[in-house]
């Protein structure tokens, strides 16, 4: 398992910052790695919610799941991530400071099946590859490409 943490300050105000993050339909709009996301089920966006992403270039076998366990707006989010390959189980914190929002990030990522055996390198690039992420959201929100 690699325990992943880190954290960014983001130009944004924490509700926007919230909301865009909550809402994992908005993940292609900032990560290219993340090629298609769709929420299951009707309702707004909170705890319970259930959101399909797919990967780019993982086809259909690289489905994940992402479940919202808890949502603590504007402060909070628990999710659950799943697939056939990893599981990841950790927050996402906001917190309002002067020049916008520190978002924090602190994930357990495990991989699975046969890709287990990858575990010592996701320890090594995983976090490299969180932080690449929360930097490119932190991009897209201040260009107000959003």
């Amino acid at each position: 398992m690699a325990h992943i943490r880190g954290d960014v300050t983001i130009a944004a105000p924490v509700e926007e910052v919230f909301d865009l993050v909550a809402d994992e339909r908005n993940e292609p709009a900032y990560n290219p790695r993340i090629a298609h996301t769709e929420k299951i089920g009707d309702g707004p966006v909170g705890a319970g919610s259930r959101f399909v992403a797919r990967p780019r270039g993982t086809g259909a076998g690289g489905t994940m799941t992402v479940d919202v366990l808890e949502y603590d707006r504007p402060h909070r989010l628990h999710n659950l991530v799943r697939s056939s390959y990893m599981h990841v189980d950790g927050e996402v914190t906001f917190e309002a400071t002067g020049s916008g929002t520190r978002l924090r990030w602190d994930w357990d990522m495990r991989l699975v099946g046969p890709m287990r055996l990858l575990s010592p390198v996701l320890a090594l690039v995983g976090p490299r590859w969180e932080r690449r992420n929360w930097v490119d959201l932190k991009h897209h929100l201040e260009s107000g490409r959003h």
